[in-house]
């Protein structure tokens, strides 16, 4: 997330702060460096707060999960088998020998 975050502040930085040194002169385009630069910068922080804080989040919610799912695991179940078409194809001729011997019967 933080990647995200240095992106994310980047593509700000270029697309407002481009308006504040291009599109003003004089004393009106300090006053409005500095505007756009506190909105550049307020905007920047609170999107830093909030990607820093869902990722707190999720990493104390998987570490709840993680702890919960211990509590109560227990491993009874039967073992992986991967699919196979031989093995399915093996049980179908196998079906049908028993189908048409009770047929011929």
């Amino acid at each position: 997330l933080s990647l995200a975050h240095a992106q994310l502040s980047e593509v700000l930085w270029t697309m407002v702060m481009r308006v504040a040194f291009t599109g003003f002169e004089g004393y009106a385009g300090s006053i409005a460096i500095y505007v756009i630069f506190s909105f550049w910068s307020c905007l920047t922080i609170a999107i830093l707060c909030l990607m820093e804080g869902l990722s707190a989040f999720l990493h104390t919610l998987r570490l709840h999960w993680v702890e919960f799912q211990s509590k109560f695991y227990e491993g009874a179940g039967y073992l992986f088998v991967p699919f196979s078409f031989r093995v399915v194809l093996k049980e179908a001729a196998a079906d049908d020998k028993e189908v048409m011997k009770t047929v011929a019967k």
